[in-house]
């Protein structure tokens, strides 16, 4: 199997090569983004390895199939960046990797909402010119306060798990309820108003777009803590600004920004920045924002390159495609 890998960066080398090679699978590894004008690289391949910036909208994908790839392997879990009917129609598999690490992603989401409650960021920043005032840094004890889980797959699971060893109340809300979890299901607008923190661990779908707006940001008490290491576009960008403007929030931590694409995983520190929102938002003390790292550990990038490796031997034997996304 020839692979055409886009969006490479140093690490995916690091993982990506040896569990290629023991299949004897060919990589080749392109920096650039999959979109309708990168597409071409991907003639004469059979598949295509993306992530979650890559672009595989119906122009994209009628392209690759035209160039003779039959299968697009996403490195991840969401799939919101590839047209699934227009895949369909081609007779193009994706395949993705539903997990592969969900401790990764609940414990850098418990290390954001820890930073920006008691201020780790700002406290460090100060330390290092010798200011050791402690002035504006308070935070809240997490003991006792209600938590709200949006979303209860795998990570949100082990989000809630990560949270009763802070011995908080844990509200949940998920579009499909799991009736063998022992947590407290309520409706969306409950557990807006209910709770002290709010974390997101859903999937971005139609249903879910823009989940945290204007009308549900009104619903939730003043100096809520929010955190979103799922996908950008579950929180309004412009809902979430106004709020910060009006003090509504003493924390966010984001590890994911709406229009992340041209900016995240990528060094921008010498560049002209552009994005009026993301200046806006990274203006703010009391918002953390990372560059969708939350995944990034040994264990899960390990984790990744095998089932996406796995993923390409069972389309290519003909084996069952236990993760094919239908």
């Amino acid at each position: 199997m020839k692979i055409c890998f886009y969006d490479t960066k140093p690490y995916d080398k690091i993982w990506f090569e040896p569990a290629a090679k023991e299949k004897g699978f060919e990589i080749t590894f392109q920096e650039v983004k999959l979109n309708r004008d990168t597409a071409v690289l991907a003639y004469g391949y059979d598949a295509v390895c993306i992530f979650v910036n890559d672009t595989a909208d119906k122009e994209t994908i009628e392209k690759l199939a035209r160039y003779g790839v039959k299968v697009i392997l996403l490195r991840c879990a969401g799939f919101n960046n590839v047209d699934l009917k227009q895949a369909e129609k081609a007779g193009i598999k994706v395949l993705r990797v539903p997990s592969y690490s969900p401790s990764a992603v609940a414990e850098y989401t418990m290390g954001l909402i820890l930073a920006v409650n008691r201020k780790i960021h700002r406290a460090y920043v100060r330390t290092r010119d010798f200011n050791f005032n402690i002035h504006g840094l308070m935070g809240i004890d997490l003991k006792g306060k209600t938590a709200g889980v949006i979303g209860t797959g795998k990570i949100g699971q082990e989000m809630i798990r990560i949270l009763r060893g802070f011995d908080m109340e844990i509200l949940a809300y998920d579009l499909y309820p799991n009736k063998e979890l022992d947590v407290q299901y309520v409706p969306l607008e409950d557990l807006f108003k209910k709770s002290d923190v709010i974390t997101l661990h859903c999937p971005l779908t139609k249903e879910t777009k823009h989940i945290i707006n204007k009308e549900h940001i009104k619903m939730m008490k003043d100096g809520v803590i929010l955190a979103n290491t799922s996908r950008g576009g579950l929180v309004d960008t412009e809902a979430l600004l106004d709020a910060l403007a009006d003090g509504k929030f003493s924390g966010v931590g984001l590890d994911v920004y709406e229009e992340e694409d041209e900016y995240f995983f990528e060094d921008c520190s010498n560049d002209l920045i552009t994005d009026s929102d993301l200046i806006h938002l990274t203006s703010y003390r009391n918002v953390i924002l990372t560059s969708h790292q939350a995944f990034f550990t040994e264990e899960a990038m390990r984790a990744i390159a095998e089932i996406t490796i796995e993923n390409a031997d069972s389309f290519i034997s003909g084996k069952n495609l236990n993760n094919l996304i239908k």
